[in-house]
């Protein structure tokens, strides 16, 4: 049987409240008291959620470091190289060149007669003309054979007019058969060799008479004394190698140049060149080029050009030395780059690397022109706006990527600028 609810008793005792517990209202029951010392369940789902933030913080912490480290290899091993950019050169060049100053004649002046000097007439430094006398020369041994010469000239004379008169009379009594013909052709042959005795001995006249004009030693052509090697007094002999006198034309002056292999082809006639010595600073003198040699020294590779110049006042001596400038018209304006740029491979030559916007390296054949030393002309190959690779390894290659560091603005200036 189904027991129905009864009210509490009265003899049963109420639950005692806890101080400050609100009582629910009336006809609800109130609700279990929590056990005691167990957390509350939504600190404990709070807990949980800020775990499971840290515990994603933390793995995209991981992640993102793992990422950047990776990008910092990746980036570390893409090579870094130095660039610049080739700058091109104008179409004419200016060369600075030593050169030697050499008169524009010069001539050692020999005794041409034995004797002795008698005077000299002129010094070093002593401005002569053409047929001017310069010294003068005793010559008694040429005197006498000029008077026997001259005697041996008067005794052929007289040996041919007693032939011809000997070969005429016989010529006449060979008409009336007084002489025979044989006798008759001995006396006119005579008279023929006496004939020429008698040219002979002008000959040797003649010979010793110029020889005699020997004796005054003259200035072949207008200039300078710059030797005298003896004194009045002095032996002379003649066919000697010692030089009485050395004569030098002054104006104008040869100036020579060894022009390199390179500009063989641009140095034309009639173009300018500037002379600078160092003991006359702050003057210039202008030449024009003469002439060259036409041919290339296979020693030094080096082509001769003579320079003139003008020497009207003299203050240019011959033997000095001189610094001469030529502009040279080249016809083409390259550019022009560091030697270190440049790759040289068997198979494909003369080479530089190139890095293109992207990065990517490519490899350019190059034509080489002229070698300043630390920098070379490139005739073909290159543009201005290239990025040239400076100091390429031997293993660079196409197609790989590079990181570019800061770029040349310009290349250095070749060595004629």
């Amino acid at each position: 049987m189904k027991q129905t609810e009864t009210e509490p008793s009265a003899a049963s005792p109420a639950p005692a409240t806890p101080p400050g517990t609100v009582l629910p209202a009336t006809g609800a029951q109130s609700a279990p008291p929590a056990p005691a010392g167990r957390m509350p369940l939504f600190l404990l789902a709070g807990f949980g959620i800020v775990l499971v933030i840290l515990a994603g913080i933390t793995i995209m912490s991981r992640a993102r470091a793992r990422a950047e480290l990776e990008s910092d290899t990746l980036e570390n091993l893409v090579p870094t190289v130095s660039v610049m950019q080739p700058k091109r050169t104008s179409a004419q060049i200016q060369l600075e060149l030593p050169g030697n100053i050499m008169a524009f004649e010069e001539a050692p002046i020999y005794a041409r007669v034995s004797g002795y000097l008698k005077h000299w007439l002129t010094d070093i430094g002593t401005h002569v003309v053409a047929g001017q006398p310069l010294a003068e020369i005793e010559t008694p041994e040429l005197d006498q054979e000029l008077n026997q010469a001259n005697a041996a000239l008067a005794q052929a004379n007289a040996n041919l007019e007693i032939a011809r008169i000997s070969a005429e009379r016989w010529q006449n009594l060979r008409k009336s058969d007084s002489v025979s013909q044989q006798d008759t052709d001995v006396k006119v042959a005579t008279w023929h060799a006496r004939a020429a005795d008698v040219n002979a001995a002008e000959a040797n006249v003649k010979r010793l008479t110029e020889l005699t004009n020997f004796k005054m030693l003259a200035a072949p052509f207008p200039g300078i004394i710059t030797i005298r090697t003896v004194d009045a007094g002095t032996l002379i002999t003649a066919g000697s190698s010692r030089e009485i006198f050395r004569l030098a034309r002054i104006d104008p002056l040869r100036v020579y140049i060894t022009l390199p292999q390179a500009y063989s082809q641009m140095v034309k006639t009639n173009d300018e060149a500037a002379l600078a010595f160092s003991e006359l600073p702050g003057q210039s003198f202008t030449g024009k080029v003469d002439r060259t040699a036409g041919a290339i020294d296979p020693i030094s590779r080096t082509l001769l050009t003579e320079i003139l110049v003008s020497n009207h006042d003299g203050k240019l001596f011959p033997g000095s030395h001189v610094m001469v400038r030529v502009n040279l018209a080249t016809g083409v304006n390259p550019v022009v780059v560091p030697v270190n740029t440049l790759l040289f491979r068997n198979e494909q030559g003369m080479q530089v690397g190139l890095v293109d916007a992207n990065g990517i390296v490519r490899l350019a054949s190059v034509t080489v022109g002229r070698d300043y030393g630390t920098t070379v002309e490139i005739i073909q190959g290159l543009s201005e706006t290239d990025n040239v690779i400076i100091n390429p390894s031997d293993s660079l290659k196409p197609g790989i990527k590079v990181r570019m560091a800061k770029t040349e603005t310009e290349a250095a200036k070749p060595a004629h600028e």
